[in-house]
C-alpha cells in the first residue's frame, strides 16, 4: 500500500476552516512538511476505496454525527462502510486520545461504531502519561505543541500588571461561578486587583448567571462573547496570570496556550499538572488543592512579581518534533497490524 518508503496516511479531519481546533491547523501543516508520510486529509471516497496504510482517528465521533436526521443516518451507513472495509483489509488504525472516555453518543448504532473502532485500534497517542489505554495497545506520548508560531502574528498588548484572567470557552464544569465567588472573596486583600472573564458561555442561562454574580464587585468585568484566535491572545497578554479553575482538567489546550504566550496558571492540582509544572518550570504553574480558595488566588496573584523573564521550558513541543514523533507512531501501528517485529 505504501508508496516506497512513504506511508500513505489519512486524517480523520479535512482541510481545517478558520473555526477549526488549532491544534487541528498546527497538526495539518506539520505533517504536510513530515518527509516519510504522504499527508491525507479526509475524504469520504479515499476512506472507502483509496490506498492509504494508516487511517488517524482524533474525534471518531464527528464522523458520524450530524445536524439533521437525514444527514445522521448518511454518516452511520458511511461509518458502517468504513468499518467493513477496515475489517478486510490491513489498514492501521491510530487513535489520539484527547479525552478519557469514548464520547456518550445517544445513538445504540453511533456508540457501536465508536466501540468498534476502539477495540480494533492497534496505537493509540497519549498527550500525556496520565492518559489510560487499553492493555495490550501499543502506545506513544506525543505531547500537545505550543501556541508560539500560532500567536506569533498577534501584535502585543500592554499586561495590566494587577489582573487576573480567565480565557476560553465557557462551560459548567470549569467552574467560572466559583472563580467570581472567590475573587469577591479578596476585597480586602486584593483591593486594587481585577478580574476579567473572557469567552463565550455555553447558554444563556449561564451568561446570565455569570452577569449577575460579577455585577456587585467593580474589580470584575464580563466579555461574554466568541473569541477570535487574535482576541483569545489579547485577552491572555492583557493580563498578569491567567485561572482556570475547572472542577476536572486532564488536557487543557487553554494552559498551554496561555504558557505559549508566557502567562503563568492557576490549576488544579493533578497528575498532569503536576507533570506539567516540572517540564515547564514550576514558577509558571501553580496549583490548588480541592476547590479553588481566596487564599488561593491572594497566593497566586501576590506572586505575579516572581515570574522569571525567561519564559517557560516549551522546547519538548516544537511541531517539528510532534511531526516526527507521528510519523514514528504511524510506522509503529502499520508494524503492529501487518504482524512485524
Amino acid at each position: 500500500m505504501s508508496t516506497g518508503d512513504r506511508l500513505r496516511v489519512m486524517q480523520s479531519f479535512g482541510a481545517p476552516r478558520p473555526t477549526s481546533n488549532p491544534y487541528i491547523h498546527m497538526l495539518d501543516a506539520a505533517l504536510e512538511s513530515e518527509p516519510g508520510i504522504e499527508h491525507l486529509r479526509f475524504d469520504r471516497r479515499t476512506a472507502l476505496l483509496g490506498r492509504y496504510d494508516v487511517l488517524h482517528l482524533h474525534w471518531p465521533e464527528t464522523l458520524f454525527g450530524g445536524a439533521t436526521p437525514t444527514k445522521r443516518v448518511a454518516r452511520r451507513l458511511f461509518g458502517t462502510m468504513l468499518v467493513a472495509r477496515l475489517r478486510l483489509t490491513r489498514v492501521a488504525i491510530v487513535r489520539t486520545m484527547h479525552n478519557v472516555e469514548l464520547p456518550d453518543v445517544d445513538s445504540r448504532w453511533e456508540r457501536l461504531l465508536l466501540q468498534w473502532i476502539d477495540r480494533r485500534a492497534d496505537f493509540h497517542i497519549r498527550l500525556n502519561e496520565s492518559t489510560p489505554v487499553r492493555s495490550g495497545i501499543p502506545s506513544a506520548v506525543i505531547p500537545h505543541g505550543h501556541y508560539r508560531d500560532w500567536f506569533a502574528d498577534v501584535d502585543p498588548v500592554p499586561t495590566a500588571t494587577r489582573s487576573l484572567g480567565f480565557v476560553g470557552l465557557v462551560r459548567r464544569y470549569k467552574g467560572v461561578e466559583t472563580l467570581i465567588e472567590r475573587f469577591r472573596g479578596t476585597a480586602s486583600r486584593l483591593p486594587d486587583w481585577t478580574l476579567r472573564i473572557s469567552g463565550s458561555p455555553s447558554t444563556p442561562q449561564l451568561a446570565a448567571e455569570i452577569r449577575e454574580l460579577a455585577s456587585p464587585d467593580d474589580r470584575v468585568s464580563v466579555d461574554l462573547r466568541y473569541l477570535s484566535e487574535d482576541d483569545f491572545a489579547r485577552a491572555v497578554m492583557s493580563a498578569a496570570g491567567i485561572v482556570l479553575p475547572y472542577r476536572f482538567m486532564h488536557n487543557s489546550g487553554t494552559a498551554l496556550a496561555a504558557l505559549s504566550l508566557d502567562r503563568p496558571v492557576l490549576v488544579p492540582r493533578n497528575e498532569v499538572n503536576e507533570a506539567l509544572a516540572l517540564e515547564v518550570g514550576e514558577e509558571w504553574v501553580t496549583m490548588f488543592d480541592g476547590d479553588l480558595t481566596a487564599d488561593a488566588l491572594t497566593a497566586f496573584a501576590e506572586a505575579r512579581s516572581d515570574v522569571p523573564a525567561a519564559g517557560p521550558d516549551l522546547s519538548d513541543r516544537g511541531w517539528s518534533l510532534v511531526g516526527a514523533r507521528h510519523r514514528e507512531a504511524y510506522a509503529d501501528a502499520v508494524r503492529a497490524r501487518r504482524g512485524h517485529p
